[in-house]
């Protein structure tokens, strides 16, 4: 197990926030063009990789999500807007609220249960297709427990550590169509558990610095 800094970044406004987590990577990306950690393009390229900046709309808040590299980059950058666009709207920042922690990322020995508290878009072009081929819903229950330990075994990839033994997890999922770039694609809500330390608000799977598959851990009843 490994220790992440993680750079909690929320703007409160003085009127109702509407808007989109991809808008807010949008005003981020349009404001600090010059930083590809907030955007992923470089010089017109898409970058591959877990996104160390992500952005996120969690009850309502604009919410900024930096992760080691990005939680240095957010320090730099996070006073410089007393304002955000979303759309057509400019919203006024009359509060922002800072957390910056060392958090525990990696494989452990008990199980931790999860809330995705944004839609998990779990499926690639050839995951799907074998997602609609599974003969019944015990294949594509197994189909999708593979591909969320594919997404921490990557995840962990790109954060540099090295899973030593084998992710163990389980899936309490519901498909639902979401709107991405225009397009229908097929999402999941619910909760999983894991034998894996996730920080709370990362997210797993496809488009997360859109603000997609953010968790939080179900912390046990304290009664």
């Amino acid at each position: 197990m490994i220790d992440l800094e993680i750079f909690t970044l929320t703007l409160e406004s003085d009127q109702p926030i509407a808007g989109s987590a991809a808008q807010l990577r949008g005003y981020f990306a349009t404001k600090f063009n010059e930083y590809v950690l907030l955007h992923h393009h470089d010089a017109g390229d898409f970058v591959y990789r877990y996104p160390l900046v992500q952005y996120k709309i969690i009850d309502r808040i604009p919410t900024v999500i930096g992760i080691n590299e990005g939680s240095d980059l957010l320090k730099e950058i996070y006073h410089l807007s007393p304002s955000i666009r979303l759309g057509e709207v400019e919203y006024r920042i009359v509060r922002k609220g800072v957390d910056v922690r060392q958090v525990p990322f990696g494989l452990d020995d008990i199980f931790h249960s999860y809330d995705f508290i944004t839609p998990w878009l779990a499926l690639n072009q050839e995951n799907y297709q074998r997602f609609y081929r599974a003969k019944n819903a015990g294949e594509r229950h197994d189909l999708l427990r593979r591909t969320l330990a594919g997404n921490l075994l990557s995840m962990s990839k790109s954060l540099g550590y090295q899973v030593p033994d084998k992710i163990r997890s389980e899936v309490e999922v519901q498909p639902l169509k979401r709107r991405l770039k225009d397009v229908n694609v097929m999402a999941f809500a619910g909760r999983f558990h894991t034998n894996f330390q996730i920080p709370d608000y990362l997210g797993i799977g496809k488009s997360v610095s859109r603000g997609f598959g953010a968790v939080r851990q179900i912390l046990p009843d304290a009664g």
